[in-house]
């Protein structure tokens, strides 16, 4: 089951109720027990959600100043995700605060201004690339696997394809990756980083056709059989991508954050709504008085 983050981002669309429309205190809704107007609508809004949602705007903002997202990008990973998930995409959506597909695409878009950043930092030596290259890149590999809640009947699944059971047919039966198991299990082609590590792990260290007995993960219990492997292209052939993961493997939560404040500081921001006067007090590093 490939890795997959969902960063809880909400909507930034509520800060224009208050001036769409007619007049404040005209009514969101309507009962017999009074109205519930939009200056109170947005007032709540703010209280509960204003800084959270201020930091992503501006942090967009500033960003966007001066690195771009393509809409290839954002397409890439919203589809990665839509594969991964399968039928579960919009419930997880729901399960992580999106409104809808147009919020998750936001946040996948702040998430990549963010990456651009960290990495713009990140110069990594000849040296440091054919070290990576030789020790941390890996071939692609290609998988299947059947998903189950419990050791018991993953041990139960590894015996009766011991015996001969067709691993496709058990991964329709059993598994519970519904994204994948109307295939037999097939998880394509993938390369080191893309998958849960322990599952990762296991299956780097299988022979083609050789299959696991129970690799446990975050989701359950894996049967796991290697299926296909390439051979790793030159470095001279591969130096792009290898500049890339380098990149991608040395940008943790801390280089965004440091990042973060630095390019913020110089953006010069000044929150002139007293109530949210305080929001980014965290990622500066700073204290702003009322």
């Amino acid at each position: 089951m490939k890795k997959w983050v969902l960063s809880l981002v909400l909507a930034g669309s509520m800060f224009g109720l208050a001036a769409c429309g007619n007049s404040g205190n005209s009514a969101v809704v309507k009962t017999n027990a009074g109205n519930v107007t939009k200056d109170e609508l947005y007032n709540a809004m703010k209280d509960k959600y204003g800084s959270t949602v201020l930091q992503q705007l501006t942090i967009e903002k500033v960003l966007s100043k001066k690195y771009t997202v393509k809409k290839s990008e954002i397409d890439k990973q919203v589809n990665d995700t839509k594969k991964q998930l399968g039928s579960s995409f919009n419930t997880a959506l729901q399960q992580y605060g999106y409104a809808n597909e147009k919020d998750f695409r936001n946040s996948v878009k702040i998430g990549l201004l963010e990456q651009k950043a960290a990495e713009a930092t990140i110069h990594p030596t000849e040296k440091q690339l054919k070290n990576y290259y030789n020790n941390d890149i890996k071939p692609k590999i290609k998988a299947r696997h059947i998903l189950v809640s419990s050791k018991s009947k993953a041990e139960d699944i590894k015996k009766q394809l011991d015996k001969g059971a067709d691993f496709a047919t058990l991964a329709k039966k059993y598994s519970t990756d519904t994204a994948t198991a109307s295939k037999g299990g097939d998880l394509g082609w993938f390369g080191a980083g893309e998958m849960d590590s322990d599952f990762e792990n296991a299956a780097y260290k299988l022979k083609v056709n050789e299959i696991s007995g129970p690799v446990k993960t975050s989701y359950g219990y894996h049967i796991i059989q290697l299926t296909g492997e390439k051979q790793k292209k030159p470095y001279s052939e591969m130096k792009k991508d290898v500049v890339k993961q380098y990149k991608e493997s040395k940008v943790t939560t801390e280089k965004i954050q440091s990042v973060l404040k630095k390019e913020l500081k110089a953006a010069d921001i000044k929150v002139k709504d007293e109530d949210l006067k305080t929001t980014f007090d965290p990622l500066l590093g700073t204290s702003s008085s009322k």
